[in-house]
């Protein structure tokens, strides 16, 4: 069988006999494939919906250790009787996709007979250092901001390296997450407050602050080609949303995001990006991170994540997607083994289309505060609704982003609910919306500041010691404990 077009590929998928399954935290990054895809399901250790989401398998506590990453929580779940169950009953030939994984967990999915539908661990870890992707890049013809890549070992070692950089830096190690190992060094205060993430660390990229504006775009690298998305701002940072200065908080994705010239050179660097990662043996999706020198309109590339994120639903939601096919069913494509074909070329050219390019916004809301409570109330999973006077109440529920009929409504997906605990880095909810929620000059608009506003007024917590004894935490309550998204 090979299929010859985008019809062909969207029935393949409307028939598709194969059991596949999302495990991750919630099902957020995956949102609606089930939708496009027969015989998809999510299995999630955070019942967002309350158990009304129809396709979704939360399987209830069991004891286990306090988990320090999602791969603890999807090997937690691999390791699971209802879910082993639950997989086993549906028979067939299982595949599996994930958010995050680790080899812990390529060797859970061998046991139970399950195929992991992504490149193996070890090479998305490899691909995933930061210095490896300024390397990818370098080979590629795809800039960075000015670095350099060095062992660092003090302050003073670290100016001597930079000698050519300026006084103001950025210094990232190989791997971490929305701001957690980004360093801003001015001085040796600076260096003092964040030596113990930089010094002893193989390689640190050392780079040159400029003043610039963060976007991201998502990718699907296959047998055919790289297929693009549209380029998305990002929020970054706002103290209304995250606790970390780097942190990113949200995109926004519509037409004139950036100016066309930046657009279309970005769409070209991530085309040849995505051929250079099949050329180091990746395939399938992806997700760079491009920084915009405001003052220079130069385009760097900033980081690679060799996986969904948390653009994915942006991406798989947006217009084009629903006129062609999400970009996370190329992927699934990729590796279903089944020939394919069609025009790559016209596809990618449809997709940065403006006309195929709707608005859409969504904020990532954390616990900000330097506070760790008891949640005993949370707004509920469904669509949300702004009133005049800025207050927001809960309308009607609903798993489906396109709910939303108006930039008076809104989706929220829970996070935290009650039970849980509320701590700095803590994620609470994700909200999406119809249009814009930056202004022009990218800061919060005050629709979004009304919205965040709203939101948080429905959570309510206790002090610790006011909480139930019988309450236990299910991850670690220290700030930004690990990426759930």
């Amino acid at each position: 069988m090979k299929l010859k077009n985008i019809s062909e590929i969207r029935r393949f998928f409307h028939r598709n006999e194969t059991p596949i399954y999302f495990i991750s935290a919630t099902n957020f990054n995956l949102l609606g494939i089930s939708e496009w895809v027969r015989n998809f399901r999510y299995i999630n250790y955070i019942d967002c919906y309350d158990g009304r989401h129809p396709n979704v398998l939360v399987p209830s506590e069991a004891p286990h250790r306090e988990f320090e990453s999602i791969e603890d929580i999807n090997n937690y779940m691999l390791e699971h009787k209802e879910v082993i169950d639950f997989i086993a009953k549906r028979g067939g030939d299982p595949k599996a996709v994930f958010l995050m994984f680790d080899e812990r967990t390529e060797a859970l999915c061998k046991e139970l007979g399950i195929e992991v539908w992504f490149p193996r661990a070890k090479l998305r870890s490899r691909v995933d250092n930061k210095i490896e992707t300024v390397r990818i890049g370098d080979k590629a013809g795809v800039p960075s901001v000015p670095n350099v890549l060095s062992r660092i070992d003090s302050y003073q070692h670290l100016r001597e390296v930079a000698a050519d950089l300026g006084p103001d830096l950025v210094l990232q190690s190989a791997f971490g997450d929305s701001g957690h190992t980004t360093y801003f060094i001015s001085d040796e205060s600076d260096f003092k407050r964040h030596a113990d993430g930089i010094v002893g660390e193989d390689e640190i990229k050392v780079m040159k602050r400029v003043n610039v504006r963060g976007s991201a775009i998502e990718a699907c690298t296959t047998k055919r080609g790289t297929i693009v998305g549209p380029l998305m701002t990002e929020l970054v940072g706002f103290k209304e949303l995250t606790p970390y200065k780097g942190g990113w908080c949200g995109n926004e994705i519509f037409a004139e995001s950036f100016k066309q010239s930046i657009r279309d050179e970005a769409r070209e660097l991530t085309f040849r990006f995505g051929e250079a990662l099949r050329d180091e043996g990746y395939r399938g999706y992806f997700e760079l991170d491009f920084l915009i020198d405001k003052d220079s309109g130069e385009l760097y590339l900033g980081e690679l994540n060799p996986r969904v994120t948390g653009a994915s639903s942006m991406t798989n939601h947006a217009a084009f997607a629903h006129a062609d096919a999400p970009l996370f069913l190329f992927h699934l494509l990729e590796f279903s083994g089944v020939d394919f074909d069609f025009d790559l070329e016209a596809l990618n050219a449809r997709w940065a289309d403006p006309d195929n390019i709707d608005s859409w916004s969504q904020l990532v809301i954390k616990h900000t505060q330097e506070s760790v409570d008891f949640i005993t109330a949370a707004p509920q999973t469904g669509i949300w609704r702004l009133s005049g006077d800025g207050t927001v109440s809960y309308d009607r529920f609903d798993y489906h982003r396109r709910a939303v009929e108006t930039e008076r409504e809104a989706f929220f997906l829970r996070i935290s609910g009650p039970g849980d605990y509320r701590y700095e880095g803590a994620d609470l909810g994700i909200l999406i919306t119809r249009g814009r929620l930056m202004t022009e000059d990218f800061e919060l608009n005050e629709r979004a500041k009304a919205w965040i506003k709203g939101m948080l007024k429905h959570y309510t917590g206790v002090a610790l010691d006011a909480a139930p004894a019988e309450a236990h935490p299910a991850v670690s309550l220290e700030a930004g404990a690990f990426k759930m998204l």
